[in-house]
């Protein structure tokens, strides 16, 4: 297992290093650069402030410093908002977006993984009809048209939840619904299919001919088996999430990261791109190695392979 954990480990940080060389170097070839919207700037003054961001160093060069710098953990200052360096920036908007990111997955788990059992449980029945119309529904809604139809409902209509800004659990609420919906109706699909093709193998016959309670053949023999592919499908969830947790982030104004990976690109804000763009793909290949690990545990099979 630790040489398993050691390979995927190795696999993320050679992707991460590609995602920040190709990230560096698109940045530097657009149009454009952070300083030029400061038109009236003195020719000298520019200069100057180029050679503090090693602006006026070839290409290959400022690349060099950067990985020096990230090296010693230096993620450097914002280029657009003067005094305010991207450790705080991301200190301060990060854990916000973890919350309603983290909010949003365990809704999406909790929901879809109860509805699929009983769906599969109660098979072609009016609940499992029920159950899968509306997980059918939860993924068919864009989030970016969800987020509003819900503030607009529980907050301006009933009054019930804030829409926006930042507090308490109550503003968390919302976020989670809209962002986790749609991954909790794919999950709830998910298990229902593999629930329906667990119980029907000779184990879960034999525990059944055992005399054991309904709820215990299924949540002691049958759901262990039937979890595999949620756990394969979490991967690809947690990386939606947070690029849906973008999206949400403006509608419900939370603010969180999303923010600043909208608005950091369109102020050539090279420094701050960068420094959002190593958290999120950091959070993604970490949350994709925990997957993997959870899945040799689930499966060694996985391990030899």
């Amino acid at each position: 297992m630790l040489s398993f954990i050691i390979r995927r480990t190795a696999g993320g940080i050679a992707a991460l290093f590609c995602i920040i060389t190709l990230t560096f170097f698109l940045l530097r070839l657009m149009p454009g650069g952070p300083f030029d919207r400061d038109r009236t700037l003195d020719p000298e003054i520019r200069r100057n402030i180029e050679h503090k961001w090693r602006l006026d160093q070839p290409l290959v060069m400022q690349y060099l410093y950067y990985l020096g710098d990230l090296v010693r953990l230096d993620l450097g200052d914002s280029m657009a908002r003067p005094g305010q360096s991207i450790r705080e920036i991301l200190v301060e908007s990060l854990p916000k977006s973890l919350v309603v990111g983290g909010a949003a997955l365990i809704f999406a788990v909790l929901s879809g993984v109860t509805a699929g059992i009983l769906a599969a449980v109660h098979q072609n029945r009016p609940l499992d009809y029920t159950l899968m119309s509306a997980s059918m529904l939860g993924f068919s809604v864009p989030n970016m048209v969800l987020g509003p139809l819900l503030a607009i409902a529980f907050g301006l209509w009933l009054s019930w939840l804030p829409t926006s800004g930042w507090g308490s659990w109550r503003h968390v609420v919302l976020p989670a619904f809209a962002l986790g919906a749609a991954f909790a109706g794919r999950i709830a699909r998910i298990m229902r299919a593999s629930m329906l093709e667990v119980i029907r193998e000779d184990f879960i016959r034999t525990a059944r001919a055992k005399g054991l309670s309904e709820s215990a053949v299924v949540l002691r023999h049958a759901l262990r088996r039937a979890i595999a592919p949620i756990v394969s499908y979490l991967g690809p969830a947690a990386a939606g999430i947070l690029t849906g947790s973008v999206i949400i982030e403006q509608i419900f104004n939370v603010p969180g990261m999303g923010y600043y990976f909208v608005s950091a690109p369109a102020e050539r804000d090279y420094t701050l791109v960068l420094g959002t763009v190593l958290v999120y793909s950091s959070l993604l290949i970490v949350f994709n190695i925990v997957v993997d690990v959870a899945q040799a545990l689930l499966n060694p099979r996985i391990r030899l392979e």
